[in-house]
């Protein structure tokens, strides 16, 4: 299917411009409150012996904030502000931006002189990939091995750059790069809308029946938003490649500069989180 070029041009500018902003949101969110984690955790350290609320004060637009965390909110009397259709924006604008410039046509994702690959074919391919790497994300999340970081992230690079090797010998350079980026901001998502969201909703619903919140589900919820500031640095890296194709994926050892840059995003990450 081929869309009027002007047409497919505007679609493009928009779903672009709105995955860009959304991304910024939602990126920036996660890594604010991130930081405002650890800020808080040193506080409440520094703070264990004197049972003072641990708080941390800042300012910005020529106002002073005062935030503080509590286990037990006061739900009655306030209004509980939820962060979370940055990430929903974020993936449906990606994923139609996939579909308008790899799909609908598919002349940048088939590339014949790398596999010769149908089209159709391809898109069954690279929907499945997306959907089967999320699944074996949330399998090795789900088993003892997502209960140690240090080996889980080990065996989790091991599949990307397999992954990758994988995805520049069937596709396109340039589709492979973004599909990688897919998968990246589907788990992404997918933490957000199946994994962090209802947690809290579990939480929230335990505290109004006056319940106790498991504090399993708030460790769970942290540590699948901790692996989303890990991966927004590569994916975002991954968004901006098309732009620089002499050496990213237009390179001869394509896979081996995307896995490499994927770990450079991992370590540039471990460093933001502490700023």
């Amino acid at each position: 299917m081929n869309l009027d070029p002007t047409l497919s041009e505007w679609l493009n500018l928009l779903f672009r411009w709105t995955h860009v902003f959304a991304g910024i949101m939602w990126v920036g969110t996660t890594y604010y409150f991130t930081w405002l984690d650890a800020r808080l955790t040193e506080e409440e350290k520094a703070l264990a012996s004197t049972g003072v609320s641990p708080q941390v004060w800042m300012v910005h637009s020529g106002g002073f904030y005062v935030v503080e965390r509590r286990k037990v909110p006061d739900l009655a009397s306030r209004t509980l502000h939820w962060f979370r259709w940055e990430a929903g924006v974020t993936w449906l604008s990606g994923f139609a931006l996939l579909v308008l410039v790899y799909y609908l046509g598919g002349g940048a994702l088939v590339d014949r002189d790398v596999y010769d690959i149908s089209i159709g074919w391809a898109v069954v391919l690279g929907i499945g990939v997306i959907l089967a790497s999320g699944f074996v994300y949330d399998v090795m999340m789900g088993s003892p091995l997502g209960r140690h970081e240090k080996a889980f992230a080990v065996i989790a690079y091991v599949l990307i750059v397999a992954l990758a090797f994988g995805l520049t010998r069937v596709f396109s350079a340039r589709a492979a790069y973004i599909h990688l980026g897919a998968i990246f901001g589907t788990i992404m998502a997918g933490n957000v809308w199946m994994h962090i969201l209802p947690s809290q909703k579990r939480m929230i619903a335990a505290l109004n029946e006056g319940r106790k919140p498991d504090e399993s589900l708030a460790a769970r919820a942290k540590l699948r938003s901790k692996q989303n500031t890990f991966m927004a640095v590569p994916v975002v890296f991954m968004m901006i490649s098309n732009h620089f194709p002499g050496v990213t994926y237009g390179d001869r050892y394509n896979w081996l500069i995307l896995s490499a840059l994927v770990l450079a995003g991992w370590i540039a990450a471990k460093f933001i989180r502490r700023a």
